[in-house]
């Protein structure tokens, strides 16, 4: 009668260390995968605050007078939509108004210009507010 003693598969210590392999990869991967996240988040910021700024100065120069709210940007066909803010994560855009006597109708004052409505604070350390 002849016995087997060749056994198949990997001991408890192969797994463990294979395991600890994996934790160690998975733990330096995830930092730098939110950190490219945020980084993405940041540039389509930079893009939206770019566009709405510009959309806001050609309203302005075709009426005559800067829009009320973002919404007339969207009614007078400059845009299809108010875009997101990525950061905070909705399109409630803190707004800044015109002085009365700095605006081109002096009448009535309209939006000068769009900031993130967010609070937090940019990789480069600047609080998203204040770009």
């Amino acid at each position: 009668m002849r016995t087997r003693n060749n056994r198949r598969g990997y001991t408890l210590v192969e797994i463990i260390i294979v395991l600890t392999i994996i934790s160690i990869l998975v733990s330096m991967a995830v930092p730098m995968y939110q950190k490219s996240i945020l980084r993405t988040k940041e540039s389509v910021l930079k893009n939206n605050l770019f566009t709405l700024r510009t959309v806001i100065d050609e309203f302005t120069y075709d009426k005559q007078k800067a829009p009320q709210t973002l919404q007339d940007l969207v009614s007078e066909g400059y845009l299809r939509q108010i875009p997101e803010d990525p950061i905070a994560g909705n399109n409630q855009w803190k707004v800044i108004m015109e002085d009365a006597l700095t605006s081109v109708n002096q009448t009535e004052t309209g939006i000068f210009d769009v900031r993130s409505g967010s609070d937090k604070t940019s990789l480069e350390g600047t609080p998203y507010s204040e770009w």
